[in-house]
């Protein structure tokens, strides 16, 4: 599994609004339907109003690239320039490590 983090800055709430956007415009819903979508959330930080978390996991590499050829990444990129957002990203491989489940409260 690949996760990656995108953090989406902007100003006067616009990265919520774009979050609201991508939820209420279905593009989100029909990221999730991709093949190979494991995780498609929006979160927002406690103390950073101007910034939403995405986290996305995929099953593969493959499936990433599936999406980034979809048609959807062209309206996702014109919601990012409407609301003018930055990006940051963290890119992270799952490697099934279990010994910290001992520490992990389920």
């Amino acid at each position: 599994m690949i996760t990656v983090n995108l953090y989406y800055k902007g100003i006067n709430g616009n990265a919520r609004a774009f979050a609201e956007e991508m939820e209420s415009s279905g593009i989100a819903d029909a990221i999730r339907a991709e093949k190979g979508n494991l995780r498609y959330e929006y979160f927002q930080p406690f103390n950073d109003p101007e910034t939403v978390l995405l986290i996305d996991s995929w099953s593969d590499q493959e499936a990433i690239d599936a999406h980034h050829a979809s048609p959807m990444m062209k309206q996702l990129a014109e919601l990012r320039d409407k609301y003018d957002l930055h990006m940051t990203v963290e890119r992270f491989v799952s490697d099934e490590y279990k010994s910290d489940e001992k520490y992990i409260r389920k």
